[in-house]
């Protein structure tokens, strides 16, 4: 295996390149320097605490550029946010060939990427994904956005990133907490369609770690298939299934977290439950005969991921919730349901009562 590895997302002439690996510092910043060279204004959004944590590796990017600090959490996913960092842009003059480079996780990338999108009717910008959860996920595929008080990522846009860094050494500071919320999602990618990665996610003889050799190919993995998914159905348009199906889990998710209070939860953490939601949800539909609960519950917990609530959350609220979720299609709850884990599917008319159960499984009273 290369020391760095690249794919591509396919689309046409907003196609771009993912290049994962170690220090990948030196590329980062001949990439800047590269759009400076050919007269753009270049500036970056850094999340807080990396900017806190790892000045030695960031330091020499963001030295030649204006950058703005955003805090850590999702509460920065935000209207004042966004309006500060179009005040940003406007404070430095960044015309329409200027470039935005996002440092942080997902909340830093989803903001500034919709920050991107919305000034001047779009502006480019560069994903340098600074958290498990991102590197995996968010970072890939163009869905930015902020939340309201009503529910998570309500307003927002596609907007692809023109390029990708995905620099593992970034992972060094990361804490641990945060590192197990990433793997909720490479977990979910094995339950909706990669049986094989899940597989090998449950047989590892050590779990997955910033310093296991295992972690390259798997991200690699995880955004391969986000990928392929994104260059069939970018637009999230397939009924049948497509890229809905990377939210497994999310319905649930996104409920608990709103319910809760943002920041209760990691992002990941409220969808490593929401997997567990979906499994108990497929099996109440009859699906997931041969698969076992206990396995899933094992590898969840072998990251420190939790299975069920921190405290009651009333049903009824987590409900709400979920209709006002982006997801809702001509007022009807969809959920994603696996057949078995592997092989997963839209489904529109799920009855209540069996959505309430799986809700009271998880401690919601």
């Amino acid at each position: 295996m290369s020391e760095h590895q690249q794919l591509e997302v396919e689309l046409g002439d907003r196609s771009y390149p993912i290049t994962i690996g170690r220090n990948l510092r030196m590329s980062l910043c001949e990439s800047r320097d590269r759009f400076i060279t050919e007269g753009r204004k270049v500036v970056a959004l850094v999340d807080q605490g990396l900017a806190e944590t790892n000045t030695s590796q960031i330091n020499e990017f963001l030295s030649e550029i204006p950058y703005l600090e955003i805090p850590s959490g999702e509460r920065s996913k935000s209207v004042e946010w966004l309006s500060n960092g179009w005040d940003f842009l406007a404070s430095h003059k960044i015309d329409r060939t200027g470039v935005l480079f996002v440092l942080g996780g997902g909340v830093s990338g989803d903001l500034a990427g919709f920050l991107a999108a919305s000034y001047l009717r779009g502006i480019e910008f560069v994903q340098v994904p600074t958290t498990l959860l991102a590197m995996v996920d968010s970072s890939v595929g163009g869905k930015t956005g902020i939340n309201l008080s009503a529910g998570k990522n309500l307003v927002g846009a596609f907007h692809q990133p023109s390029k990708v860094f995905i620099d593992l050494d970034l992972l060094a500071t990361l804490p641990g907490r945060e590192f197990s919320a990433g793997m909720a999602e490479v977990i979910k990618y094995g339950m909706l369609g990669n049986i094989l990665l899940y597989k090998k996610l449950s047989e590892l003889p050590e779990n997955l770690s910033y310093q296991n050799q295992e972690l390259s190919s798997i991200i690699y993995h995880c955004c391969l298939d986000k990928a392929s998914i994104v260059r069939d159905d970018e637009r999230e348009s397939d009924s049948t299934g497509g890229r809905a199906l990377l939210n497994l889990g999310h319905t649930f998710a996104h409920a608990i977290e709103a319910v809760a209070g943002y920041g209760q939860y990691l992002h990941g953490e409220a969808v490593a439950i929401g997997l567990v939601c979906a499994f108990r949800l497929s099996q109440k539909l009859g699906f997931c005969g041969n698969d076992s609960e206990s396995q899933l519950l094992t590898l969840l917990k072998e990251y420190n991921l939790p299975t069920d609530l921190k405290n009651p959350l009333p049903v009824e609220d987590l409900l709400d919730s979920m209709r006002s979720d982006k997801k809702v299609h001509k007022g009807c709850l969809r959920f994603i349901i696996m057949k078995e884990i592997g092989r997963s599917f839209i489904e529109e008319s799920v009855d209540l009562k069996y959505i309430k159960e799986v809700l009271k499984s998880i401690g919601a009273r």
